[in-house]
């Protein structure tokens, strides 16, 4: 794991949860509604929704850590184009954090709910933006090779490779790797 960056480890889960706060939210927003948990159930949503925005912003600040040795394998513009996406999402998921704190916060029922329905919408347009930096990135891995800049291993059935079995030119294995005597 030591030459492995640890930038692409990190990205998941703010991508994961992006994905996963709407259904949070209106879970809990549901349950609130109909009296099932009280209001304060909503820090769950403030809980996981801070923890969204401060994933996102340790994704990108390891990006940016593996950025110089990225670029020396692909054009600064896909690298930009891929943090720019980042940094949107991260504002955007900033937005989401601010409303849901308003709904946990602000008096009066109407507004809470409100607020909190607003925050759901705000999900919504996060989960664009994520699939945007989600996109990027691996525009700048499977597209763009950005792999390479850690020497990465060769493909699974790459010539060689233990294991592997030789093709023919139509896709299935050569006569001479069967022992069936």
């Amino acid at each position: 794991m030591g030459s492995l960056p640890l930038h692409p480890m990190i990205v998941h889960l703010p991508i994961a949860l992006a994905l996963l706060m709407p259904l949070v939210a209106v879970v809990v927003l549901a349950a609130w509604w109909r009296e099932k948990l009280p209001a304060g159930a909503w820090a769950l949503v403030l809980l996981l929704q801070a923890l969204l925005v401060g994933s996102a912003y340790v994704a990108i600040e390891t990006g940016e850590n593996e950025e110089d040795r990225v670029e020396r394998v692909v054009a600064e513009r896909a690298i930009h184009e891929h943090e720019e996406a980042a940094e949107v999402f991260l504002w955007g998921a900033g937005g989401v954090l601010i409303l849901t704190g308003l709904a946990l916060f602000v008096p009066g029922a109407a507004a809470k709910r409100g607020l909190a329905l607003l925050a759901i919408a705000g999900m919504a347009v996060v989960i664009y933006l994520g699939v945007r930096v989600g996109e990027a990135g691996g525009e700048l891995v499977y597209v763009h090779g950005a792999a390479a800049a850690y020497g990465a291993p060769a493909a699974p059935g790459a010539a060689g490779e233990k294991g592997a079995l030789p093709k023919t030119g139509r896709g299935e294995e050569s006569e001479d790797e069967h022992d069936d005597d």
